[in-house]
């Protein structure tokens, strides 16, 4: 299917060339001759990339990125500005407003679709999901357009956890966003009466300690190693400089940041409503949904009772009890500190 441009340039001339050398890139593009109308048509075609000018009647380019970038169904598609001026300063106000990129005027044929097929491209590529593996982090980083992998990953940033290793505490400020490159971790939040919560579980591939730097807050958690683990420290002025400078990777971490605040909406909705057994056959569930590995079809984990309960938010005895029920049941068999999920479908259509 070809991709959709809104073109929006003043002069008849140059708009009827560039219109006419994008279509015969097999580009689908809807013109208009002002701000205002371009507006319009980007919400109503909802496109894959949109070409402005800058100076034009009615509403300049600037006018038009700001109400944009204004809307949610707008804000996120890519930008490109036209303009015969290549002052520092309008290259300075576009990018700090949104925009993607930039084309000086006069540029070739070549020129034009270089730019327009490197945007779309790199959208392209950066909506995918990047696996979890020191590649997949050497690839989002590329994607995201700052320095390689190696500069952010050299022997000094790369850090080794033992089991029950705090990473950081609930009260620190963060210095660092931290990739997960092996092994298991998790977040907790500790009550008024001393009582630990599990908040969050991560796997190689994933990300933590981002909110804290988003909001520029101090933890609201702590994070712990479950299992020797090693994490990549990405120090926080260079990943305020990849939001400041990518906005696909501000929309990146925006979702994940929407993710995180469903899955823990709905958990205080369970934590409220839900049964402790429910509770104890959730928290298995999202164990293995998070831990699994293809290699079988029972999941083994090793996990203590008192981590088990932090996650169902309930006492120690109140799990160990309802998981000598579930082992009567069938559902589970134990082994010391191993618990092996032998009926998932069970528990997974646990209703009480």
């Amino acid at each position: 299917m070809s991709k959709k441009i809104v073109l929006i340039e003043d002069n008849d001339e140059v708009r009827e060339n560039i219109q006419e050398i994008l279509e015969l890139a097999d580009y689908e593009v809807i013109a208009g001759e002002n701000g205002k109308i371009g507006v319009d048509l980007v919400k109503k075609h909802s496109p894959d990339l949109v070409l402005c000018d800058i100076m034009m009647p009615e509403l300049d380019g600037y006018g038009v990125l700001h109400m944009l970038s204004r809307n949610a169904e707008t804000s996120k598609i890519p930008f490109i500005f036209l303009t015969a001026k290549s002052e520092n300063e309008d290259f300075r106000k576009g990018m700090n407003m949104g925009a993607d990129d930039y084309l000086t005027k006069p540029f070739d044929d070549v020129q034009l679709l270089n730019a327009v097929e490197k945007r779309l491209d790199r959208i392209s590529r950066f909506a995918q999901d990047f696996d979890g593996s020191h590649e997949g982090l050497n690839n989002f980083v590329q994607e995201a357009g700052v320095q390689d992998l190696e500069a952010l990953t050299q022997s000094s940033r790369i850090k080794k956890y033992n089991k029950k290793d705090n990473v950081y505490f609930e009260g620190d400020y963060p210095g660092f966003l931290y990739f997960v490159k092996s092994g298991k971790l998790k977040t907790s939040k500790m009550n008024e009466d001393g009582k630990d919560f599990v908040t969050g579980l991560y796997k190689e591939g994933d990300f933590l300690g981002y909110m804290a730097l988003i909001k520029d807050h101090s933890y609201e958690e702590a994070a712990i190693a479950l299992e020797p683990t090693e994490l990549v420290l990405i120090p926080r002025e260079e990943f305020i400089q990849l939001l400041n400078g990518s906005k696909e990777v501000s929309m990146k971490f925006i979702k994940m940041l929407a993710g995180s605040i469903s899955e823990k909406q709905e958990e205080l909705l369970n934590l409220a409503y839900d049964s402790v057994r429910k509770r104890v056959a959730d928290a298995l569930l999202k164990l293995a949904d998070t831990y699994k590995e293809e290699n079988g079809d029972n999941f083994t984990m090793s996990i203590s009772r008192d981590d088990l309960a932090a996650i169902v938010g309930t006492a120690t005895e109140s799990v160990i009890r309802t998981l000598s029920e579930f082992k009567a049941d069938g559902y589970i068999s134990i082994k010391g500190s191993n618990i092996t999920i032998i009926e998932e479908s069970e528990l997974r259509n646990f209703r009480f």
